[in-house]
C-alpha cells in the first residue's frame, strides 16, 4: 500500500443540517438525493435550490458532493431524466451514483462530462463485471456488500485505475445488495424506487396452510420472531485490511439517521483513518472509538461477509429477538453560537433537559467534555445559554450535547 494513496470518508446527508454536520465532523465527501430518482424517497432530500447550496457549501470546505440517481427506472421514469441530469450538472455536483444501465446511457448522452459511480444496487461481485462497468464509462464502483475481503482485493488487482467503494458502517438490507421485492409485494411501496417500507423488520410467524388463522412461532416465543431483521455493519476492526485490499472510499450508511448519528460515526471513522495513515504499522482500534459507536442508535453490530473465507458470514447477520434499535444515549442539544465576551455558548434543545442532568459535549475534534446542567428544565426547541468557563475547551458551533439513558 502506498502511503500517499488517499482514502476517502464518504458520509450520508439526508438533509442540509446533516450535510453540514458530516462536513464539519470530517467527511471527505457526502452523498445525497435531489428531488427525484434517489433510493430514499422518504428522506427530506434536497430541492434544487438546496442542492445548489449544498454543493457550494461542500466545495467551500474542500468536500465532494455525490448525488444519487440510482432507482431502477421504468419507461415512464426516463421522460424527465435528461432535464434532471442537466440540472445536476449545472449545480456542479462532483459525481452521480447510478445503478440502471439505461440511466447510465442517458447520462453519457446528455451529460457526458458527469463523473459516474455505480451503486451497490448493481450487485457487482466479480472482477469481470467490474471491468465491464469500467469500460462502459464508470469511474467508481460501490461493490456488493456480500463480498469477502479476498474477493475485493482480487477485483482491485484485476482492475487498476478503477476506484472501489464499499459500505463500512450502518444498516444492511436482507436482500442481495438491497434488491428487494418484499415491500412492493406486501405494501405496494417499491424499494427499488426509494419507497421501502422495511417489511424485513416486521415480526413474522408461521401459519398452517389448512387451518387459516392458526399461527405457529418460528422459535419458542409466542410473540413470533424477526427472522429477516439484519444487524448493522461495522468494519472498523478491519480498517487496515480495507486499505490494503484497495478500497479507496469508505462509505457510511444512514441518510435516514439523525444528525447525531452522522456526527458520531463520521468523527470515529475520521479519527481512525487518520490514525492509520499516520502510522499503519502500529495502528490499533482504540476502545473509545468502539464505545462511541455503541452510543448512537444501532442494532447489534456484525462484520458481515468481509472476514469470510468461504463466502459464509463469520457471525450471524440477523437479530431475531427484536427489530428495535439499541439507544443508550439521547441527543439533547446543538451548539449554535459561542460568545467569548460572556464566556457562554448557545444551545438549541433537541430534547428536554432537566436540572442536574449529566451531559456530554461532543465536538468535531478533541475528547468528550462533561458538564452538569445547572438550569431549570428546558423543553425541545428551547434556546438557552450555558457557561463554558469551567470546561477544558471552548465548544465550537456544531458541537452536540447528549445524555445517557437510565440503565
Amino acid at each position: 500500500m502506498k502511503k500517499s494513496r488517499r482514502i476517502e470518508l464518504l458520509a450520508p446527508a439526508g438533509n442540509m443540517e446533516k450535510l453540514k454536520i458530516a462536513v464539519l465532523y470530517g467527511a471527505d465527501a457526502v452523498y445525497f438525493a435531489g428531488p427525484a430518482y434517489g433510493l430514499r424517497a422518504f428522506a427530506p432530500n434536497f430541492t434544487w435550490s438546496e442542492l445548489s447550496e449544498a454543493v457550494s457549501f461542500c466545495h467551500q470546505h474542500g468536500v465532494k458532493a455525490y448525488v444519487t440517481v440510482n432507482i431502477f427506472a421504468h419507461n415512464q421514469d426516463l421522460q424527465e431524466l435528461p432535464n434532471y441530469l442537466t440540472h445536476l450538472q449545472q449545480s456542479g455536483v462532483d459525481a452521480i451514483i447510478v445503478s440502471d444501465p439505461g440511466v447510465l446511457s442517458v447520462v453519457q448522452e446528455v451529460t457526458p462530462d458527469l463523473e459516474i459511480h455505480l451503486s451497490t444496487q448493481a450487485n457487482t461481485t466479480n472482477k469481470l463485471a467490474a471491468r465491464f462497468w469500467q469500460q462502459a464509462g464508470v469511474k467508481r464502483i460501490v461493490l456488493a456488500r456480500e463480498l469477502t475481503g479476498t474477493e475485493v482485493q482480487e477485483i482491485a488487482e484485476a482492475n487498476p485505475g478503477l476506484e472501489l467503494e464499499i459500505f463500512v458502517h450502518g444498516a444492511m438490507c436482507m436482500a442481495y445488495s438491497g434488491r428487494c421485492l418484499l415491500s412492493k409485494f406486501l405494501t405496494g411501496r417499491d424499494a427499488n424506487k426509494g419507497e421501502c417500507a422495511q417489511v424485513c423488520r416486521w415480526n413474522f410467524a408461521l401459519m398452517e396452510e389448512k387451518r387459516p388463522g392458526e399461527y405457529f412461532p418460528v422459535e419458542q416465543d409466542q410473540q413470533g420472531t424477526y427472522i429477516l431483521n439484519s444487524q448493522d455493519l461495522c468494519l472498523l476492526e478491519y480498517l487496515p485490511q480495507l486499505v490494503e485490499a484497495g478500497v479507496s472510499s469508505f462509505k457510511i450508511e444512514g441518510r435516514m439517521k439523525s444528525a447525531y448519528y452522522v456526527a458520531v460515526v463520521t468523527k470515529v471513522w475520521r479519527e481512525a483513518i487518520d490514525a492509520y495513515l499516520a502510522n499503519p504499522a502500529e495502528f490499533q482500534v482504540k476502545p473509545e472509538w468502539l464505545e462511541e459507536l455503541v452510543k448512537v442508535s444501532h442494532r447489534p453490530y456484525t462484520t458481515g461477509f468481509w472476514a469470510s473465507a468461504d463466502g459464509r458470514p463469520r457471525e450471524a447477520l440477523t437479530h431475531t429477538q427484536t427489530s428495535k434499535y439499541n439507544r443508550n444515549y439521547d441527543f439533547v442539544g446543538f451548539v449554535t453560537a459561542v460568545n467569548p465576551e460572556t464566556v457562554e455558548f448557545t444551545v438549541e434543545a433537541r430534547n428536554h433537559i432537566d436540572y442536574g442532568d449529566c451531559l456530554e459535549i461532543i465536538g468535531p475534534q478533541g475528547a468528550i467534555q462533561r458538564l452538569t446542567f445547572s438550569l431549570d428544565r428546558v423543553n425541545t426547541n428551547a434556546v438557552f445559554n450555558l457557561s463554558y468557563r469551567d470546561l477544558p475547551r471552548t465548544p465550537v458551533v456544531g458541537s452536540l450535547l447528549r445524555r445517557a439513558r437510565p440503565s
